[in-house]
């Protein structure tokens, strides 16, 4: 830990300040660590590929149901691109909580790195992992039968990457939130929870009140518009859909900064 606060605070130089701290040097020294997790890198590249295989592969869903740009398998990697997504970015922002016992915050208080740039930084590293998440499942996808254009694959993949940076501060403002022990046995649940609420797994179809509560949820947003080149979505459900996204980006971000400001201050 001081290594790296050394290189943080002498490779910077002004720049840094004015940027609020933030440094390549830092970024780059997070990303490198993030990747040396192997339970990390299993629970985020491997499991989401395999659900894709159990829930979508099945030979009519490539065969006999067209839908939309494609057909239903398609359909599904979509869905669990978005799902890696979630999972990569939360549970590389949540590693701040590990950060804490350690003791980095205290560390980091001898940098000038601030709220916002610091968050950014873990935000950049989650999507990172959360690029690779989205890559692998596509790869793996296309070979079992996944059906659409280029341009939808492209343009899924992209929103879906994008949108994760909400989950990315969802994921620090957990890690900030919950005790170290505890914050990866909780979230594996509240994400799947996010999920099933979302519409990630299960339609949510077009009446009743479970469609109605699942535009209140966090992951609703990502997965409409994520899947929104695909199943070519109404203008109506589009906006709904990216206001979602924007309201839950600046609570997540909002509340992360908010505690990473009082752990600091108490460390």
């Amino acid at each position: 830990m001081t290594t790296t606060t050394t290189q943080l605070t002498t490779r910077t130089g002004g720049r840094a300040v004015a940027w609020g701290g933030f440094s390549p040097t830092f970024l780059r020294l997070e990303i490198r660590r993030l990747f040396r997790n192997k339970r990390t890198l299993i629970f985020t590249l491997v499991m989401p590929p395999v659900f894709f295989v159990i829930f979508g592969t099945q030979s009519d869903f490539k065969t006999d149901y067209a839908f939309a740009h494609g057909n239903v398998t398609g359909y599904i990697a979509i869905s669990m691109a978005v799902y890696g997504a979630m999972l990569a970015t939360t549970s590389g922002g949540a590693m701040v909580s590990v950060e804490r016992a350690q003791g980095w915050s205290r560390q980091l208080r001898l940098t000038p790195l601030k709220p916002v740039a610091y968050i950014i930084t873990k935000v950049l590293v989650a999507m990172t992992m959360g690029a690779a998440a989205i890559v692998v499942v596509c790869v793996v996808a296309k070979f079992f039968g996944a059906d659409m254009p280029i341009w939808v694959w492209l343009a899924c993949a992209v929103i879906a990457w994008l949108g994760s940076a909400v989950f990315a501060a969802f994921g620090l403002f957990m890690g900030y939130l919950l005790p170290s022990e505890n914050v990866m046995q909780i979230l594996g649940p509240v994400l799947a929870f996010l999920a099933l609420a979302g519409g990630l797994f299960v339609p949510l179809g077009d009446s009743g009140w479970f469609p109605m509560l699942a535009k209140f949820t966090p992951l609703y947003g990502l997965a409409t518009v994520a899947r929104a080149p695909f199943t070519s979505a109404d203008t109506g459900t589009l906006v709904i859909a990216v206001i979602n996204l924007v309201v839950w980006a600046a609570v997540f971000v909002a509340g992360a900064a908010l505690l990473f400001r009082k752990d600091t201050k108490r460390a």
